[in-house]
């Protein structure tokens, strides 16, 4: 059998590098493509040096070739990396709104495993309960897990045409649009990324998603307070953050690092307030009892100790855990205490987000300048 190259072009308009928005013809990757009766050699070019990334293109050509044009086509894939070329030192950020988006939360927590994420998704279909436009956008690049909380993790973003360009269409569900890159990834692999290559794949889910218009976008943001925080911020004007802790010492140590962080002066993103989760723990055969594992009420006294607002707490419950690893957050089970907890919680939200708007400017992105192997941040 005699391969065409129109054949095997069109087939690889079906599979997007992870990262870049656009289909591998589309995007350039694709730098030859040779016949030879029943053998093809396809020519690769990429931009990102993960191993991981370059043996899924590899296998996803092969897969798609043999799946749309000959199965028993004799296939070579080359591989190439070209780094893109190296950005200078000192530079200005984007720093614009994006067109559409009305208001940007930042959703974070000093320390891992507060539930910040789960969080983060109860108040994004919480929001879209209410009749919001929602989008959510998972920037923890290095654990996402947005895909498995919306039971979307075997979706993929397709191509989509906006304005001459070509963008990420988000994948949506239970009426919220996400974007993760975790939806560019296996399962059983990890992201090897230094900070630099994380921020670009950030940018990317950013300005390349068709995100249409919201409301609301939330980011939920990784634990800590490093480099992924500064790139976000430096992208987008962050309306407001939540800060998400539970009750016990260690962790209101690392939410008040989290507060201050968004408080700096060169920094000055509005703090709308902490939210207290794992609150307490209630037994189901005794639901009069309130059992303070971690604490009682610590988040609470931090939120007065450094003069920002107590948007609520969440208990301890096993449903928000099995929701969650079910891909249906708790927040949308209906008439069920866990329901009126986060819908509280977001109306919390929502009103502190009026009144910051009511009575501060609109927050700039700021700018980072990079001196002696250090970060400045500026305004």
């Amino acid at each position: 059998m005699k391969l065409e190259k129109s054949e095997i072009l069109k087939a690889l308009e079906s599979i997007t590098v992870a990262g870049e928005g656009k289909n591998m013809v589309e995007s350039g990757a694709v730098k030859n493509v040779i016949t030879f009766g029943d053998e093809v050699v396809v020519d690769l070019v990429l931009t990102t040096p993960a191993l991981h990334i370059r043996k899924r293109a590899e296998v996803d050509v092969m897969k798609v070739i043999h799946e749309k044009v000959y199965e028993k086509a004799k296939i070579k894939v080359n591989v190439k990396v070209e780094a893109p070329a190296a950005q200078p030192e000192t530079n200005e950020i984007k720093g614009k709104p994006i067109p559409g988006i009305t208001n940007i939360i930042a959703v974070a927590s000093g320390k891992g495993g507060v539930g910040k994420s789960t969080v983060t998704s109860n108040l994004a279909v919480t929001l879209a309960k209410m009749g919001f436009k929602v989008g959510l956008l998972d920037a923890d690049i290095y654990g996402p897990s947005t895909p498995i909380m919306f039971d979307v993790e075997r979706e993929r973003p397709l191509s989509v045409k906006e304005d001459g360009k070509s963008k990420m269409k988000p994948i949506e569900n239970y009426g919220v649009k996400i974007l993760s890159i975790g939806f560019f990834t296996q399962p059983n692999q990890a992201v090897v990324w230094r900070g630099p290559m994380a921020a670009k794949a950030l940018n990317q889910m950013i300005f390349d998603g068709a995100w249409g218009e919201l409301d609301f976008m939330l980011i939920d943001l990784p634990p800590g307070t490093g480099d992924i925080h500064l790139s976000i911020m430096q992208s987008l004007p962050i309306t407001g953050a939540v800060v998400v802790s539970t009750p016990q010492n260690v962790a209101l140590a690392d939410a008040r690092k989290g507060v201050a962080m968004f408080q700096q002066e060169s920094i000055n993103v509005p703090v709308l307030g902490i939210i207290e989760n794992m609150a307490y723990f209630t037994p189901e055969e005794l639901p009069n009892n309130k059992y303070y594992i971690f604490g009682k009420e610590g988040a609470k006294y931090l939120a007065e100790d450094l003069d920002v607002p107590f948007l609520g707490e969440i208990p301890l419950v096993q449903s928000i855990r099995e929701a969650g690893d079910a891909g249906r957050p708790a927040a949308l089970q209906t008439a069920t205490p866990i329901e009126k907890a986060f819908e509280e919680i977001t109306k919390n939200v929502v009103q502190e987000v009026v009144n910051r708007n009511d009575s501060l400017p609109p927050t700039e992105a700021i700018k980072i300048t990079t001196m002696a192997g250090c970060s400045v941040v500026k305004k």
